[in-house]
């Protein structure tokens, strides 16, 4: 389905394709050893970016008022809810959202739980999602064993709903910080297309595809791709 973009990840010639029998049932190497390799990557990441976070706080502070960081509460592992932790990237405000979008931006917004051009977006905020920086208090969520460097986005709880017959699927991993759609999608990609590229990663979650989703981050980070929104 979708073959003309659904690829394997560094192999772009390779057509995607979902395994007709589906992994519901534990890896438990693999997931103890995931588990703790993200426990040693995300405490050494936050030692060696600790400086760089403070500075991005104080920055927010001077450009907008509110708190440094923002919460939203997520759905994990088995259906279990978390708040997942960014770097505030919009203005605060208690205005309802048909009041500050377009009749057509908020028709995008609940079609693709996402909107280009968002106009609650700070200067910093422009800034901090171009370079992903605004991510980066997920690493806490990591280490608390909350999200994995790498699986599915973490969705709201009325998005799984949207996966119909696959949402055990969805919630038998834990969500990552970068995934499968993140780094393939682009930001015209519809969301029944997101939902088939996230069900492709979990039932065919590896190592060997783990390293290239993280290969493919660093690369996506530093030298960039068609611009991909995220959905908060």
């Amino acid at each position: 389905m979708h073959n003309n973009y659904k690829k394997n990840l560094l192999e772009f010639s390779k057509p995607y394709k979902r395994y007709k029998e589906r992994r519901l049932y534990p890896n438990q190497v693999f997931d103890v050893l995931k588990r703790t390799l993200d426990f040693i990557m995300a405490l050494f990441a936050i030692v060696l970016n600790l400086p760089l976070m403070i500075l991005i706080g104080v920055l927010i502070k001077s450009d907008s008022k509110g708190a440094a960081i923002y919460k939203h509460k997520r759905v994990g592992l088995h259906g279990q809810q978390f708040y997942v932790y960014k770097f505030r990237s919009m203005i605060c405000t208690n205005k309802p959202l048909d009041e500050i979008f377009t009749s057509e931006q908020m028709e995008e917004f609940k079609r693709n739980y996402k909107l280009d051009n968002d106009p609650r977006i700070t200067r910093i905020g422009k800034f901090l999602r171009r370079t992903n920086l605004d991510e980066l208090p997920q690493f806490f969520n990591i280490l608390l064993g909350k999200m994995s460097f790498v699986g599915p986005r973490p969705v709201l709880q009325e998005e799984t709903a949207l996966y119909g017959k696959d949402r055990e699927l969805l919630l038998s991993v834990v969500p990552g910080l970068t995934g499968y759609w993140q780094v393939n999608s682009r930001s015209c990609t519809a969301y029944k297309e997101r939902i088939d590229m996230e069900l492709y990663y979990i039932e065919n979650r590896s190592v060997f595809l783990d390293i290239k989703i993280i290969i493919k981050t660093i690369v996506v980070v530093f030298f960039g791709k068609a611009e991909s929104k995220t959905s908060y």
